[in-house]
């Protein structure tokens, strides 16, 4: 828990640097998958493949703000749009999560690796083989995050081993922000069989029940660094998983650099990664620019939060509830708080986000937008003032939070309710109409 009544840290909190990456699928004109090579070159390091050799995956750099993570976002997806509109065969990026038409699963190609990189393509058959590939076909968005050291103080691991165990306990809250997926083809859940739109009772179909998620429930120890890698070192000591990147669990510790169980030990914890969120079709973008400080803003707030239990019980309810939250319709399905109460989630989700406005308002450093512009009396803008002038006024908090508050009190405002209005009645075609109108015609003046 944070030491919240510390000037230092509240003049801090909100000062943490993000990442972002994001999936999406080459399509051709049809709405099938491309079996064209990965069109990018291979060293880029903000343009590389996931699971597919069509699966195109955005790693913005490490940004301080908001602002700047959606601009690297929309300027790499702007290069990758250019590159992909100027081919032969136009392609396009496939703007939802769920797939769109597969003929057969060869039609859907492992990413190809040469030389000393031949494990990561071995690595992608082992997956294929064991959970098939039609599920390594959904797509999404990884929210990076660390907090400024000023934050975190001098046990920066003891900080994100707490800061995880929480956020696994209330990751429910933004899988139910920012589910985006509920329509299917048919050709997903019946071979050859495409054209068909299928509604499953999901909000989000990759984070449900239905989605991608290791053969068994992990259960994790959040004692300290070494016992939570321990806690994964053994499931892949009993076979269960092939290597910690195989652990698909909502919420992980990362290292600089490449995810390595012996560099967290080592090294320490660089950031944490929120790896439940939708691509959300309605932006061009692929994520709404609110939702992004939103989970900032969650983060913070879970980073303030006395601790929590995080025993094997807590864990098997934390990971329940993210696949209920997932459902299309959140008052039909309820969740268990940290207290042991049972909401429907949508009502879970209002109090919550209640309680996140409350906490910030707290913050007296958060001034109203009409006080920050007020002056010393030398006629300077006070600096503490000023520093949350721009992204995280108080004015902003309260919209963002206010914003995701709509969602739950009127579900017609959430994008899984939207988007199955929008699209079905023929899910791939009207998605590929959506794709079109987003080929870039003129990138120059647009990524200017």
């Amino acid at each position: 828990m944070l030491k919240i009544d510390n000037s230092e840290v509240r003049d801090n909190l909100l000062s943490g640097n993000i990442g972002l990456e994001k999936e999406s699928l080459r399509i051709d004109g049809k709405g099938f998958f491309v079996q064209t090579p990965h069109p990018f070159q291979t060293d880029d390091p903000n343009i590389v493949r996931d699971f597919c050799e069509n699966q195109t995956e955005i790693n913005t750099s490490v940004c301080s703000s908001v602002k700047e993570a959606m601009e690297q976002l929309k300027f790499h997806t702007l290069r990758i749009q250019k590159t992909l509109s100027d081919l032969v065969e136009p392609e396009y990026l496939w703007p939802f999560s769920n797939p769109p038409y597969i003929k057969k699963e060869s039609d859907i190609p492992i990413a190809k690796y040469e030389g000393e990189e031949i494990e990561k393509q071995d690595y992608r058959n082992y997956l294929s083989d064991r959970y098939g590939r039609y599920k390594m076909t959904f797509s999404g968005i990884h929210f990076n995050y660390s907090f400024d050291d000023k934050v975190v103080g001098e046990d920066k691991d003891a900080f994100y081993v707490s800061l995880a165990a929480k956020a696994q306990a209330y990751n429910w809250l933004i899988v139910a922000s920012t589910a985006a997926s509920p329509l299917l083809d048919s050709s997903y859940v019946e071979k050859g069989v495409y054209g068909r739109d299928v509604f499953n009772g999901m909000g989000s179909t990759r984070c449900s029940e239905l989605g991608y998620w290791n053969m068994f429930t992990p259960i994790l120890d959040y004692t300290d660094i070494e016992h939570y890698v321990d806690s994964i070192v053994q499931y892949v000591d009993m076979g269960l998983i092939h290597s910690s990147a195989e652990l698909y669990y909502p919420v992980r510790l990362k290292p600089a650099g490449k995810y390595d169980l012996h560099s967290l030990k080592e090294n320490g914890v660089s950031h944490i990664e929120l790896r439940m969120i939708d691509l959300n079709p309605l932006t061009t973008w692929g994520i709404d620019e609110r939702d992004v400080y939103f989970i900032k803003y969650l983060l913070s707030y879970l980073a303030a939060m006395p601790e929590i239990s995080a025993d094997a019980r807590e864990q098997v309810f934390a990971i329940q509830n993210t696949k209920n939250a997932a459902h299309y319709d959140l008052k039909t399905v309820n969740i268990i708080m940290p207290d042991h109460r049972t909401l429907w989630v949508a009502d879970a989700a209002v109090e919550v986000l209640n309680d996140m406005k409350e906490f910030y308002r707290n913050l007296n450093y958060y001034k109203d937008s009409k006080e920050t512009e007020k002056e010393d009396k030398t006629g300077k803008e006070d600096d503490n003032d000023k520093k949350y002038t721009d992204e995280d006024s108080y004015e902003n908090i309260m919209e963002v939070l206010d914003y995701q508050i709509a969602k739950f009190e009127d579900a017609e405002n959430r994008y899984a309710w939207k988007i199955r209005e929008q699209f079905f009645g023929g899910f791939v075609e009207k998605g590929l109409e959506l794709c079109k109108e987003r080929k870039i015609k003129d990138y120059d003046k647009r990524i200017a």
